[in-house]
């Protein structure tokens, strides 16, 4: 990675942290059973230990935190770390460090069952993340990683590729030809995490729900992604202001999104 790129991805990385309040409100959750899967997977018993790489304000933390775990949470952005201890406060056995996984230094005795990311470890630097997780875990403990991503089911919206007009002309448009995957078609992070020698036993699960957004909704979330925090305020402006006008052409106002996600379990090599 050169270093220009390696400069975008970090800046672009600590952009969430400029809208924590959005990010907290608009982001989704995850679909129970993926957390059921991921522990089953993950062999994870009552008092299990987890580290949460970059936990943003507790999406994937809570529903863990109910299930009793003891969850060590990392958090790069100062404001979206402070969201995160405020949410996650009833859970005595949860804690929240607002620091990157890259700068964090474990104690002695900071030995995990499970390190696991959500929708965050694409951000980490990829010479550290699976040497410094493969540290951090215990004896055969597990790692796990997902991250949620826009799909399109046959018979899904079409209000997505319509809207393409305006991403166009206002010079945000993409390559057509990666912008429409079907669930199916989300890549499984196997041959990477393997590629590492550092863990094994891949194995993938896959999900995907629907959301219905207004045009608020909508906006809010379109406000929390890198891409779009970091464009032109003009460029902003229309994209929004287009949006608002063909959702209200709409009977009902709204428009359906599919997320869809892959979720990885590797276990740790033996050393």
């Amino acid at each position: 990675m050169g270093a220009d790129e390696s400069a975008g991805r970090r800046r672009l990385r600590t952009s969430f942290n400029t809208q924590a309040e959005l990010y907290d409100r608009a982001r989704p959750t995850y679909p129970d059973v993926l957390f059921d899967d991921m522990v089953t997977l993950a062999a994870l018993k009552p008092l299990s230990r987890l580290l949460e790489v970059g936990c943003g304000t507790g999406q994937a933390t809570i529903p863990l935190a109910r299930r009793g775990y003891a969850i060590t949470c990392l958090e790069l952005g100062r404001e979206l770390a402070q969201l995160a201890a405020r949410n996650l406060s009833t859970f005595p056995n949860v804690s929240v460090i607002n620091t990157s996984l890259e700068d964090w230094r474990p104690r002695t005795k900071d030995v995990f069952d499970l390190v696991f990311a959500a929708t965050a470890w694409h951000w980490i630097d990829p010479e550290v993340r699976y040497a410094k997780a493969h540290a951090c875990l215990r004896t055969n403990g597990y790692l796990a990683v997902w991250s949620a991503a826009h799909v399109f089911p046959a018979g899904g919206d079409p209000f997505f590729r319509e809207i393409q007009d305006v991403y166009d002309e206002i010079g945000e448009g993409k390559d057509v030809d990666t912008l429409w995957p079907t669930p199916d078609q989300l890549e499984d992070s196997g041959r990477e995490i393997e590629a590492t020698g550092l863990f094994t036993d891949v194995a993938v699960r896959r999900y995907d729900w629907e959301v219905e957004y207004d045009a608020d909704s909508y906006i809010d979330l379109l406000s929390t992604f890198s891409g779009h925090i970091a464009m032109e305020g003009w460029k902003r402006g229309r994209l929004n202001s287009e949006i608002r006008r063909r959702l209200a052409q709409r009977p009902s106002a709204s428009l359906h999104r599919h997320w869809g996600v892959v979720l990885n379990v590797a276990r740790k090599q033996a050393e």
